[in-house]
This record gives C-alpha cells, sequence and structure tokens, in this order.
C-alpha cells in the first residue's frame, strides 16, 4: 500500500506529522514526575487538582469538539443553516449554570466521579447502576462514534483505509493519554484548542474571501446572506423540511435544555475537567472561558457549510462540505486544518478514556479491593483505559457500520435515558427530600417512558420528547420520594432517612466578575438570535 500524503501533497503531510510528534512529546513532558515519585489517584484522575483556568476551559472544549462534531455541524449548516447553532450557543448559557449552582456542590464534596456524588447524595445502588450504565454508553456508544467516525473522516480527507485509520488514532490516543492522566490531557488541550480555532478561523475566512471575490470577509458574509437568507433564520417554522430535528421555539425553553444540562452538568468526561481546578474560582473562571468559546464555536463548525451552499452548490451529500472547502485551501493550510481536525479527534479521545479508566478505578474497583496502593489503582486505570479503547476499536464496525444511520444511533440511545438521570441529579442537588428510591424511578422511567413515546409517537419530535419524559420522571420521582420518606399522608412504616444534607451546606454565591461575564453571555446570545429570528 502507498503511503497517503493529505491532499496529496507532501507538505501538507509533514505538516500534520510534525503537530502529531509535538503533541506527544508535550505530553510526555507535562506528565513527567519528580525522581522516585510515584503518581497518585489525585495525580492522574484529578491532575493533581492543579488545573488553572485556561487549562479547565480549553479542554472543556477540546472534550466536547471532535471531528465528526465539525464535520456534522459543517453538514446540517449546509442543509438547515444557522439554525443548528443552536446547540453550539445554548451551550453556553448552560455552562454559566453548571458553573454557578452545579460546581460548587461537585467540588464541596471532594469527588472524582459522578457516580460518587450519587452515592453520598442518594446510596450504593445508585452509584453502581449510574457507574455501570455510564461505562457502557462511554465505551460502546461514545468512544465507538469518536472513533469510527474519527476514521471515516481520515479515510474521506486523506483515502486511509478504515482500519489503518482507527489503529493510527488508538495508537495516538494511546501514546499520549494514557501515561499521563487527566494532566497530559488537559495540558495538551491547550495546544489542541488553539489550532483547532485557529485552522476554523482560516478556512471560514478563506470561503468568505472567496465568496467575496476577493473583496475581503464582510463582503463576503454579505453576499453570502443574500444570496442563501433561508439559511440564516435561527427559529424554523412549523413548515421547515428540519423542523423534526429543530422544533421551532422549543429549542429555546424545551428539551435542548435537558440535553444540555445532562451533557455539561453530569457528563463525566466533560465536567472531570472542573473537578480538577484548584479551586471553585479557578473552575468557575475556566468554565466562563469555555461559554465564550462555544458563542464563537459556530464561526468555526456552522458557517463554512453555509458558505459551502454557494461556493459548492452541488454536493451529493450535506456532510462532504467540510472536506470538499479543505480541498479548496493552499496547500501547508490543508495540513494545518487536517492537524485541527486530528486534534479534535484524539482530544475527544483522550479524554473519554480517562473517564472510562476514572469511572471504573474509583467507582467499581475501589469498592472491591479498598485497601490496595494509590500506585495500583493508576495502574489498574491505566489498564481500563487500554481495554476501553482496544474494546471500542473491536466494536466500532459493527455498531456503526452504517454511517448514515451513526449520529442517529447516538442521539436515541443518549437520550432515552438523560431525562431521567438530569431529573435525579438536579433533585440532588436542589431537593433535599429526594430519595434513592425516586432517583432510580426516574432512571427507569426515563427508559421506558421514552420508548413508548418514540413507538406510539413517532413525529414528535426529538427535542420535545426529551423535554416530556423530563416532566413525567420529575413528577415520578417527586411522587416516590415522598412516600418513601413518609411525608405523604398515608405512608406506611417509619420515615425513611433522607441524606439533603448532602447539598445543603454549600452555597451558591460567585463574585462579581463570575456574574458579569454570565450577564455578557445572555446579552450576546439576545442579540445574536434577535438579528436573525
Amino acid at each position: 500500500m502507498d503511503f497517503p500524503l493529505i491532499g496529496g501533497s507532501l507538505v501538507d503531510t509533514g505538516v500534520v506529522a510534525v503537530y502529531i510528534v509535538f503533541l506527544v512529546t508535550v505530553a510526555w513532558l507535562v506528565s513527567r514526575e519528580k525522581d522516585g515519585r510515584q503518581k497518585s489517584t489525585r495525580d492522574y484522575f484529578l491532575a493533581g487538582k492543579g488545573l488553572p483556568w485556561w487549562a479547565v476551559g480549553a479542554s472543556l472544549i477540546a472534550a466536547n469538539i471532535s471531528a465528526e462534531q465539525i464535520i456534522g455541524m459543517s453538514g446540517s449548516g449546509y442543509a438547515i443553516g444557522l439554525a443548528i447553532a443552536s446547540y453550539e450557543w445554548m451551550a453556553a448559557i448552560t455552562l454559566i449554570i453548571v458553573g454557578k449552582y452545579f460546581l460548587p456542590v461537585f467540588l464541596a464534596r471532594r469527588i472524582y466521579t459522578m457516580p460518587q456524588f450519587l452515592q453520598q447524595r442518594y446510596d450504593n445502588r445508585v452509584k453502581t447502576i449510574l457507574a455501570v450504565f455510564w461505562l457502557g454508553v462511554y465505551v460502546f456508544v461514545n468512544l465507538t462514534a469518536i472513533l469510527w467516525l474519527g476514521a471515516l473522516t481520515i479515510h474521506t480527507i486523506a483515502g486511509v483505509e478504515l482500519a489503518y485509520g482507527m489503529a493510527f488514532l488508538v495508537v495516538l490516543a494511546l501514546a499520549y493519554s494514557l501515561y499521563g492522566g487527566l494532566k497530559a490531557v488537559a495540558l495538551t488541550d491547550v495546544i489542541q484548542v488553539v489550532l483547532l480555532i485557529f485552522g476554523g478561523l482560516v478556512l471560514s475566512y478563506i470561503a468568505l474571501d472567496l465568496i467575496g471575490e476577493g473583496a475581503g470577509v464582510f463582503a463576503g458574509f454579505t453576499i453570502l446572506a443574500e444570496r442563501a437568507p433561508e439559511k440564516f433564520d435561527m427559529i424554523l417554522s412549523a413548515d421547515s423540511p428540519h423542523y423534526a430535528s429543530l422544533p421551532g421555539i422549543s429549542v429555546l425553553v424545551g428539551g435542548m435544555w435537558v440535553m444540555n444540562l445532562s451533557y455539561w452538568g453530569f457528563n463525566q468526561y466533560i465536567i472531570q475537567r472542573a473537578l480538577a481546578a484548584k479551586d471553585l474560582r479557578e473552575g468557575q473562571k475556566g468554565i466562563v472561558f469555555a461559554a465564550y468559546l462555544k458563542l464563537l464555536m459556530p464561526l468555526i463548525v456552522v458557517l463554512p457549510g453555509i458558505a459551502a451552499v454557494v461556493l459548492l452548490p452541488d454536493l451529493a451529500r450535506a456532510d462532504q462540505a467540510y472536506p470538499a472547502l479543505m480541498n479548496l485551501m493552499p496547500v501547508g493550510l490543508k495540513g494545518l486544518i487536517f492537524a485541527a481536525l486530528t486534534a479534535a479527534i484524539v482530544s475527544s479521545l483522550g479524554s473519554m478514556v480517562n473517564s472510562i479508566a476514572t469511572i471504573f478505578t474509583m467507582d467499581l474497583y475501589c469498592h472491591r479491593r479498598p485497601d490496595e496502593s494509590e500506585a495500583h489503582y493508576v495502574r489498574v486505570g491505566r489498564i481500563a483505559g487500554a481495554v476501553s479503547l482496544l474494546l471500542a476499536a473491536l466494536c466500532a464496525r459493527p455498531l456503526l457500520g452504517n454511517f448514515d444511520q451513526a449520529f442517529q444511533y447516538i442521539q436515541e440511545f443518549t437520550g432515552f435515558f438523560t431525562p431521567g438521570i438530569v431529573v435525579l441529579c438536579l433533585l440532588g442537588i436542589f431537593w433535599p427530600l429526594a430519595t434513592a428510591n425516586g432517583a432510580l424511578v426516574a432512571a427507569l422511567a426515563s427508559a421506558v417512558l421514552s420508548l413508548l413515546l418514540k413507538l406510539a409517537w413517532p413525529e414528535l419530535p426529538f427535542i420535545d420528547r426529551v423535554g416530556l419524559v423530563f416532566l413525567c420522571c420529575l413528577a415520578l420521582a417527586v411522587i416516590a420520594s415522598l412516600l418513601q420518606s413518609g411525608a405523604v399522608a398515608g405512608g406506611a412504616g417509619e420515615p425513611t432517612e433522607v441524606r439533603g444534607d448532602v447539598v445543603s451546606q454549600t452555597g451558591f454565591a460567585t463574585d462579581q466578575s463570575f456574574n458579569l461575564a454570565g450577564i455578557g453571555v445572555v446579552l450576546l446570545l439576545t442579540a445574536l438570535y434577535a438579528t436573525w429570528w
């Protein structure tokens, strides 16, 4: 087999090769310990609780943005338009909520994982069930998707066979993240985010300049808005062919809030970066930084797709928009943008592998073997991370062999359980009477009701279904908790212990800079939606 060249260019291929060597070198350098000192679980899983705000914020974005999301969002920009940016912009407000109300509770409890919080708030049953569930989702849904769609991206752009592409990603992820743990992942994420943003902005700049025929990006944007005005509607009407994906005003007041709170607030491989902050103030500053980066993301992942409507109007599939635009880039820049895509893939892989290792080691293995040394637990974490990555690589093709259904597979599966998880976590934080049985009722009802609604009401938009199931699970969890705690008249037996004291002493006061930053996010989003309503 001939060695594949990026875009057929030795220069572009060289740019990518230099980036990979640089990435692995930096990861190993930042992971080194002083002579004779071994990594503890705190070092490996929480970066020694020493991440500064800029590393927290950059790592949150790097963990979130992967190559398949860049290509998928650009494809949605090509097909739907700017409305798809709601996923990015609504996430910015969600991050502010997470920083103000969720992070203080989690850091006060000194947890490593979300299942640990659920154990402290509810009981060991809830912790174990959710730990096993999250491990299964992370390995067989998220990790397989990142590997398969990442390899598919490499195949589309560079012509590398899928098997070789996955092998390349596995080796690269293991080389830069397995030894150093979260510290290696988070600090190299800073480099990756800089490259990702720079590469994306360059692509958008050149695309708009091509539309403007050399008159500049502002002229190009004006022409784009004039020639494709339908792509700049933020709220889709009911007669839009894409209404089922983005059901009008429900995007702003409905189920997307549930999806975002689940992803940014209760998702281990996202929130783990904030848990590793030096202190609460650094974590909150990092979250604000990430929120403002999310406001920028549509320029990088959506605008190129909209620009392709004018530059490349005859594409066979919408998801060809980003790779096709890359082919318009000059030599050298094409390699830089491909390196940015690679950065997005390996950042997400490294983040996911570390979170899988953390949950397996701290929530399951430590419970069985509580008296082992710190070095032993770190070694188990490394083995768990490597095994999960290899297992995902083996399962990727059978699970995601049909690319057209990959995103639907991810969204549908996680969407079945998301409403219940958000209910039990929110009640655990804000309602002292919530009980373990109420939490389990919410988790079970989420899957059952989601399946029933999908079968009985298939035309209901996915986001609306998530919102409706959330409300039902909330009602059921409250009723079950009241019955168990003896607060409902006629309840049998003695009231059951409720662990509301876990969060009752936590304060939610934030400093003036955080509050001003949060107001800034709201004002910017209000202006954006008012402009393109």
